[in-house]
């Protein structure tokens, strides 16, 4: 062998392993975003251990599938398309508020699972039909701005409380929350001194230094499933059968079109990291995938799907564009969904860990969604276009849940959601104020 081919072989081998280490990262993103959803949601539900586990599998197997179909067919970026946080919002609040409205969880369970199925159809048909035209005029840059703000701010606090281990009556874990802080601070100065790739693999160094120190710390202590939870049975529609909730439906095919807004808000930003723009082609296709995987999520028991803006604030983080990497990672976690064994392990990662870890990660999107505002000048009445939205929702955010049970069952989703709420008046504030005039208006004041 000569020089020129082992030259080229020590290529091959080098671009290979930071092939594998950048797809087990993705890995990591997907495995962290997704696992804590089946168990609180299943927890919510009074589903058996291996009911949860089951639908933790499905979410595996899903989440993995249509993240390597978007990647090759769909938007064609590595984008994390999953179980959406908007649907994880709705479903909890229901499940919460269901004893105080005097609806049984198997009939709340029905109700959404229609409601999935008409949001998943719905995103098909418009999708197809290219309502992303229309989505995009009413979408304002400053109406993105607002909704990636209150995601930003909404995620963060979630993680925070998960790296802390608040609990829903009102304590906290010192020494986790220790443990969870140091972590973060590795993970932050990873990021912000790491030299050549060792920024780019910050989060899967966070993780697994973590759980490492948290079983040293902890030792005998996890969270998640037992490891003798199987959950390899196909049971349709374990939360319910649907069934037409009138409320319950309604709530659902609102928050869907709102989770097809998410869509537009996510690849337009990636647009920017990418240097490219998004085809009419692609939003057709993206449209497409997701719609019918929520509808397939509807019958396992798997919250519906969205495009992750959190998967922004990961490819800043880390500068890992390539779709490969994202492929691999996304093909190992449909490996994880059809080994039983291998999920059970991985379900173990202490929640507070890969809080930590994500937090730190999700900050990158609030920069995201001040450079949405880039070239936008503000004055005394043209500032309400962004704090008037984004200090509503996060108002609405800090008001406890019991505090909107005496309100009408279809209403608790939409007006205890702050996001929703704060992008409501956005569009409010978009379509009938304008905001042209009153901007010139203050120039020429300033000018006299």
């Amino acid at each position: 062998m000569n020089r020129h081919q082992e030259k080229t072989l020590q290529n091959n081998i080098k671009g290979v392993s930071s092939l594998a280490l950048a797809g087990i990262q993705w890995f990591f993103f997907l495995f962290t975003n997704t696992v804590v959803v089946p168990l609180s949601i299943g927890h919510n539900f009074h589903l058996s251990p291996d009911a949860i586990a089951a639908s933790m599998q499905h979410a595996f197997l899903l989440t993995g599938v249509v993240c390597i179909l978007q990647a090759i067919f769909g938007h064609r970026y590595a984008v994390m398309d999953g179980p959406s946080g908007l649907w994880w919002g709705l479903t909890l609040s229901l499940t919460v508020s269901a004893s105080s409205a005097g609806m049984s969880l198997e009939r709340i369970g029905g109700g959404l699972a229609a409601g999935f199925l008409l949001a998943g159809l719905t995103m098909m048909i418009l999708g197809g039909l290219g309502a992303a035209h229309v989505l995009q005029k009413l979408f304002t840059p400053m109406v993105k701005s607002a909704m990636l703000f209150l995601m930003t701010i909404q995620l963060t606090m979630n993680f925070f409380k998960g790296m802390i281990g608040y609990t829903e009556f009102g304590s906290f874990n010192l020494p986790v929350a220790a443990l969870s802080v140091a972590i973060a601070f590795l993970v932050a100065l990873i990021q912000l001194k790491g030299r050549g790739k060792l920024g780019n693999y910050s989060i899967l160094i966070g993780i697994v230094t973590g759980w490492i120190a948290y079983s040293l710390v902890f030792p005998g202590q996890h969270a998640g499933l037992s490891s003798h939870a199987g959950g390899s049975s196909i049971s349709l529609f374990p939360w319910g059968k649907p069934a037409w909730e009138p409320g319950i439906v309604i709530t659902a095919f609102f928050v869907g079109l709102v989770n097809m807004t998410n869509s537009i808000t996510t690849l337009s930003s990636v647009e920017k990291i990418y240097g490219v723009r998004t085809s009419d082609q692609q939003y057709k296709r993206s449209y497409m995938l997701t719609g019918l995987f929520t509808m397939l999520s509807a019958c396992a028991g798997v919250l519906p799907f969205g495009l992750f803006a959190s998967s922004i604030g990961f490819l800043e983080s880390t500068r890992i564009l390539r779709r490969a990497a994202f492929v691999v990672g996304a093909g190992m976690l449909c490996i994880l969904g059809l080994t039983p064994p291998v999920t059970a392990f991985f379900a173990q990662i202490p929640p507070s860990v890969g809080s930590a870890v994500l937090f730190v990660a999700y900050l990158q999107m609030f920069g995201t969604a001040l450079r949405t505002l880039e070239g936008t000048t503000f004055n005394s009445k043209t500032i309400y276009r962004v704090a008037l939205p984004v200090l509503t929702g996060v108002a609405v955010m800090n008001i406890p849940a019991e505090a909107f049970q005496s309100l009408p069952m279809y209403l608790i989703p939409i007006i205890s959601n702050g996001l929703v709420i704060g992008v409501m008046v956005s569009l409010l504030l978009e379509t009938t104020v304008n905001w042209s005039k009153m901007e010139h208006t203050a120039a020429a004041s300033k000018a006299a």
